[in-house]
């Protein structure tokens, strides 16, 4: 029998003009209607002012609010907060458009049901969460790498959550502390974000870290902005791609090297296996319970990805019963990442 999952929904001290839950609901029902009506979601820009663009936002309720029951008695502060750019959920119907319709009812319950509930989650406990929902390419383009085609339809994708950072900064921030996270296409994205936004910029001073997971990271991606290689680093950036110990695929065996990963178990980039009762716990489908101090995970040498070694039982569980275990690269290590962004956050503010 499932156990009851605790939500709580956390309002931001910065948001000058009090709206009720039910306010919020029926504005976006109405802007429902209205974009279901016809409106042209691909040629017309999300307006990030208007909350139906936004898969979690401090002021409504949504999946990222989503706490398992286990974790009812936590303390939790929200003195951070975190900008999710979530993965590919646009991966149906290949004759279709290039990017994602933003007013996709289907797919966007899909983005929230899977990745702003087993992903955006993890930091509900440390931080506001604010994740955009973006016109997202299809996951048909990356098997037309360099075609003008898939080129504009990242461009696309990435012009809205550059969009929806500014309007974050402009409007939500005032000068607190920020972390960005992000999976698969989020995470591409994200290192061109933290390029433009953070690397050698004034806002680099106000980064926890980001969390820049299932995607590589090339040493060479930040000039100013460090790896982070020990927990309680700040300032800078980690991420790892999980892969079944000892398995790699075609695309990870046709890089070049110079990947980075950071093992978030020990939390540092040594090579060496951490051990399963260093695992602070992984969360299954049902997110009913923890499933504690079963993996072992360390980094492979020559490509820099992570080697998981799981049991067959806890793979199924979770969802990760393959030999890339991308789908689950937050699933596996949900309590991991949960308290090393904690750490993070605290470390920052001198609370540490």
């Amino acid at each position: 029998m499932k156990k009851k999952i605790v939500s709580f929904s956390l309002v931001s001290l910065f948001i000058t003009v009090a709206v009720s839950a039910q306010t919020i609901h029926d504005r976006i029902k109405e802007r429902r209607a209205e974009k279901t009506a016809g409106e042209d979601s691909l040629s017309t820009a999300p307006d990030y002012a208007d909350l139906y663009y936004w898969a979690a936002h401090p002021a409504k309720k949504d999946m990222s609010d989503t706490i398992p029951s286990f974790l009812s008695n936590e303390k939790r502060d929200t003195l951070a907060d975190v900008f999710f750019l979530h993965p590919t959920t646009y991966t149906k119907n290949m004759a279709g458009p290039a990017n994602a319709p933003i007013n996709d009812e289907v797919l966007n319950n899909a983005t929230d049901e899977k990745t702003i509930l087993y992903q955006s989650s993890v930091f509900n406990n440390s931080c506001r969460i604010f994740a955009p929902r973006y016109r997202q390419a299809h996951l048909k383009n990356y098997y037309m790498p360099g075609s003008k085609i898939a080129k504009d339809a990242f461009e696309l994708a990435y012009e809205d959550l550059k969009t929806a950072f500014q309007y974050y900064l402009d409007h939500h921030n005032n000068g607190r502390p920020i972390v960005i996270a992000s999976h698969s296409q989020g995470a591409m994205h994200a290192v061109r974000l933290v390029k433009e936004f953070f690397d050698g910029k004034t806002l680099q001073k106000q980064l926890v870290c980001a969390y820049i997971v299932g995607w590589q990271i090339k040493s060479d991606d930040f000039t100013n902005i460090p790896v982070g290689s020990t927990p309680d680093a700040i300032g800078c950036y980690v991420g790892w791609r999980s892969y079944k110990k000892g398995e790699l695929d075609f695309i990870v065996k046709n890089e070049k090297g110079g990947s980075v990963c950071v093992n978030p178990v020990s939390w540092t980039i040594s090579e060496e296996e951490t051990k399963p009762k260093q695992h602070k716990g992984a969360i299954t489908k049902d997110m009913d319970k923890p499933v504690k101090n079963v993996i072992a995970a360390s980094i492979e040498p020559e490509h820099k990805v992570l080697w998981v070694d799981a049991p067959d039982k806890v793979q199924e569980k979770i969802g990760a019963n393959m030999k890339n275990y991308h789908v689950a690269d937050y699933n596996l290590f949900w309590l991991d990442i949960r308290e090393n962004v904690l750490l993070r956050v605290n470390t920052f503010l001198g609370k540490k």
